[in-house]
Parts: C-alpha cells; structure tokens; sequence
C-alpha cells in the first residue's frame, strides 16, 4: 500500500514568493547604501614612482665610475626636475676609468639631480682621497659634468698631523687638489697636543696650591694652646 502526501498549493506558492522576492529586497537596500568616493592625488614632486633596498649599483659617466650603496633608494622621475633620494644614508666610491678608487663618501642623506648630473650630500659627510686626505663637512656638491666639489658650509681637512678648517671649499673631482675659502684655523695636532698638555699642568699647578693651603691651616691649628 502505498503513503500519498498531500501537498498545499497556497503553501507552495508562497515559498516561491518569497525565493523570488527576497533576493530582490536584499538588491534594493544595497542599492540605497551611499557610497564615499576617496580621491587619490599623486604629486610627482613628493611621490616617488620607484623604490628600491639594499641597493649596489654603479653610475658611469666621462669622468668615471660610482659605485652606490644605499638601504633606501627612492626614484622621483614624474618631478619637474627627475631626482633620487637616499633617505637613509649613502656610501659612494668613486673610480677613474681605469676603475681606479680616487675618493670614498659617507653621507647622511643624498640627492642625485639627474639632469644637472649634481649630487647633493647632506648630514655628516666624511670623504677620503686616495692619499688619506679626511674631509669632513655637512653639506657637499658633486658636479660629475665640472668634474668639482665645492661646499658653502663649514669643512675641516685633516692631512696628517695638519689640521685645516674654513667656511667654504671647492676641490676637483678625485679630490687631490682643493681650496679652503674663508680660513677659520690652521693648526696641527702636535699643537693641540702640547696645548692640552699645558692646560693640564696649569690645573695640577692650582690642585697642588690648594693642598698646599690646607695643609698650612692644619699645621696651623695644631700650633694654637
């Protein structure tokens, strides 16, 4: 014998209403939502287009080789005048053609103007020539087409037991020969030396005066009853 069950046709069609129906509410509300457009501005003078880490790479140019090597490099080529920034720090070798070392370069922040071929190191900057020559400044430009550095800031040179400082400079491309305008000091570090020396002896001089003094206000008070 077999089981027959009943099926209520107002039930059904009130299940496919609702299957139908329903989906379209959902879509309608959604419809309702408002929406807020956020508008992306790019500005190529403060955006940078590129960017990359760990950086080794070397720049050839007629004057020479440079070899960079950053921890940020960002690449600004959409500016009004293309550049790279080094925000991080740089450090520059630069060779002759013949991939000779003529001057190493420690910075703290670079910008390399494409264009001009012009770096721009700024922080403290601290160069050696391939004579041991240190140059240290804090701000410092490199013109690769001149083949010449030259500073406005305050720059010392240390040669030897030379010391030379100045507001000013200007040098030629490796460095071996440069130029110190506005000369503030000329000394060496003998000079510093035996100036350190002298200072000591002077303040021994005055301790030994004091415990000379004590020592007459104890002998003194023991002669008094």
């Amino acid at each position: 014998m077999t089981n027959c069950v009943g099926i209520n046709p107002l039930k059904s069609i009130a299940i496919v209403f609702i299957a139908i129906v329903m989906p379209l509410y959902f879509l309608a509300s959604c419809g309702d939502e408002k929406k807020e457009m956020i508008e992306i501005v790019f500005d190529p003078q403060i955006s940078y287009t590129l960017k990359e880490t760990n950086v080794k790479t070397f720049i050839s140019s007629d004057s020479g080789i440079t070899r960079v090597i950053a921890a940020t490099w960002l690449i600004f080529d959409k500016a009004s005048e293309p550049y790279w920034y080094f925000p991080d720090g740089v450090y520059l070798e630069k060779f002759d053609s013949a991939f000779n070392l003529e001057t190493s370069i420690k910075a703290d922040t670079a910008h390399y103007f494409l264009r001009r071929s012009l770096w721009q190191l700024d922080g403290n900057i601290d160069i050696s020539n391939m004579d041991g020559v240190r140059f240290e400044t804090s701000q410092l430009f490199g013109d690769q087409d001149k083949e010449t550095f030259y500073s406005d800031s305050f720059i010392k040179i240390t040669e030897g037991e030379d010391i030379n400082t100045g507001i000013g400079f200007w040098s030629n491309r490796n460095m071996s020969e440069y130029q110190i305008f506005n000369s503030t000091a000329d000394f060496s570090v003998e000079m510093q030396r035996r100036t350190n020396e002298n200072k000591s002896d002077s303040i021994l001089i005055e301790k030994e005066g004091v415990i000379n003094e004590e020592q007459t206000i104890m002998t003194n008070g023991e002669r008094e009853p």
